[in-house]
């Protein structure tokens, strides 16, 4: 059976290859002699031991590695014991629009430019989306070296639906501006992944709550791959009283879950959250309230069903 089995496996497995293709264990894409090109690395969003080959080999041979922080490159390369081979050229939100034309005049001449940004993807809410823009307009071949994600990273850990998400980086830090924002976000069915700062968390949650209701479920990812990871689920409500009584430190991500469908199910479906309020400390009758509103359900028939549920 085990022979069986086996042979069955390498033929599905040639099979698979004959359709795909081989899989390329190249460093570097192919290019044309004398062909420059920018190269998208993604760098480790805490943990050293994420940084890829890819990522290592291109920082060794590019001509040029724009840094959106020469400090935190410096500190990367010490970590990983290398040495970055080229021209260090810093790059970012400060300066894109005055070096952008810089560097692409210099890949047009045929250098190799590799982007990275302090930690993640470059242009996934960091400085890159201009230079890309600007190779596109021009002509000039962009690739990638793909790796650690943060927005990803929490996606999966969050415990929410991932089969569909918008990615929403860091909402406005004027009140009224992150309310209009969030107004515009309150139908919204996908999981919605966000940025923020560790000193301003409480007040977005704040504002998640009153815009979402106090029983939409998130989570906030705090410290990724780090030591000190940390990812707390709960309704908005139970995060912010959480984010109240806990000093937050570190990178943060809030991954929280779509609104939900017209047809909010029976009462019976929604026991379980109006529970999980109670075990907050919230009494039965305010639990049920919420847990209504929300929902557009009717707070009798809600009501009954926990009592029920007893």
């Amino acid at each position: 059976m085990e022979d069986d089995f086996g042979q069955d496996a390498a033929t599905q497995d040639d099979a698979t290859e004959a359709a795909e293709g081989p899989l390329d264990s190249s460093l570097a894409p192919a290019r044309t002699p004398g062909e420059g090109c920018i190269v998208l690395a993604a760098t480790p969003i805490g943990n050293m031991g994420d940084a890829t080959a890819r990522l290592i080999t291109w920082l060794e041979t590019a001509d040029i590695v724009a840094a959106e922080d020469t400090r935190r490159l410096h500190r990367l390369v010490t970590s990983l014991g290398i040495k970055v081979g080229g021209q260090i050229i810093s790059y970012h939100e400060h300066n894109e629009a005055v070096k952008t034309a810089e560097l692409l005049t210099q890949v047009q001449a045929g250098k190799t430019l590799v982007m990275v940004t302090d930690a993640g993807m470059p242009s996934v809410s960091d400085p890159g989306f201009r230079l890309v823009s600007g190779a596109v307009e021009a002509g000039v071949r962009v690739t990638a070296a793909p790796g650690p994600s943060a927005v990803l990273t929490a996606l999966a850990l969050s415990g929410l639906p991932t089969d569909r998400f918008t990615f929403e980086g860091f909402l406005p830090r004027k009140s009224g501006e992150r309310s209009a924002r969030l107004h515009d976000l309150a139908l919204e069915k996908r999981t919605m992944v966000f940025f923020e700062a560790p000193h301003r968390l409480e007040a977005m949650l704040r504002a998640l709550h009153t815009a979402f209701g106090p029983a939409r479920q998130a989570a906030v990812c705090r410290e990724l791959t780090k030591t000190y990871e940390e990812v707390v689920r709960k309704p908005l409500s139970g995060l912010l009283e959480w984010a109240e009584e806990t000093q937050i430190r570190g990178e943060i991500a809030i991954v929280v879950g779509g609104a939900p469908d017209s047809d909010p199910g029976t009462p019976e479906d929604h026991v379980a959250a109006v529970k999980e309020l109670m075990e907050q400390g919230m009494r039965m009758k305010e639990a049920v309230a919420v847990v209504a509103h929300d929902l557009h359900l009717s707070k009798r028939e809600l009501y009954s069903a926990v009592l029920a549920a007893r």
